[in-house]
């Protein structure tokens, strides 16, 4: 068992980082362990390949200062909501025992996104009930169930549920995010132009990032949604 108080995960390797990298690196620096957890090697992506995003995935890793990085090698484009994938899932839920995980938007352009969140969102529960049998390195597991479970903001402009004040956080997150070369603006770049790989896009995640912030009168934030009900102990903890 290597226990984190977060599991980030994602779909695709640079999920993480355009969505959440700024609130993850927020909360290494304040002494919690991250992990990451990508479902598929993003193989079907139009620039790069398997390889090259996985050592891009690494560089990310290294900036964010992460505890560890694991890919599940799930198909990129084709993987289910099934028992077989919800098996993998949960055993790692209880390998690493979050407190709390960061996952997929419910719904968004890529249809991997909306299906890795349902798949997540399912296997914290199943995670959670002692009669499920999942084995990690051939060794029996205990039920383990996260206590919060939260979707990042993708590519549509959803309404989060709260923000986080990324504010001096948002350097480490553009960092993180350009890591991945392969995928993104590059003025040199001879590979076919994809959606994310604009300058406008790249521009998108600061931009983005502000406006969320002017909302809550900081310089930058993230945004989460949640389908369930957040509290807090007091009123005062609200911003």
């Amino acid at each position: 068992m290597m226990k984190v108080d977060i599991l980030a995960i994602g779909a695709h390797p640079d999920d993480v980082e355009l969505s959440c990298a700024g609130t993850l690196a927020k909360e290494i620096g304040a002494g919690k362990s991250v992990a990451i957890l990508d479902f598929t090697k993003g193989e079907l992506g139009t620039r790069g390949n398997a390889d090259i995003r996985q050592k891009e995935a690494a560089n990310a890793a290294e900036i964010l200062g992460v505890t560890t990085r694991i890919n599940l090698g799930f198909a990129d484009g084709f993987f289910q909501n099934d028992r077989k994938h919800q098996d993998k899932i949960v055993s790692y839920i209880r390998h690493l025992q979050p407190e709390m995980v960061l996952c997929n938007a419910i719904s968004d352009r890529h249809p991997d996104h909306g299906r890795a969140a349902t798949l997540v969102a399912e296997s914290c529960f199943l995670s959670g009930l002692q009669k499920m049998e999942t084995f990690y390195e051939g060794k029996s597991q205990y039920a383990w169930r996260p206590k919060q479970l939260y979707h990042y903001i993708q590519w549509n402009n959803t309404t989060p549920d709260f923000v986080v004040d990324i504010g001096t956080e948002m350097k480490v997150k553009l960092a993180a995010v350009k890591a991945y070369k392969s995928q993104f603006y590059d003025s040199e770049s001879t590979a076919p132009e994809t959606p994310i790989s604009t300058e406008n896009f790249l521009n998108s995640i600061k931009y983005r990032a502000a406006d969320l912030g002017r909302l809550i009168g900081v310089d930058y934030a993230e945004g989460f949604t949640t389908s369930r009900l957040i509290g807090v102990n007091s009123i005062g903890d609200l911003l």
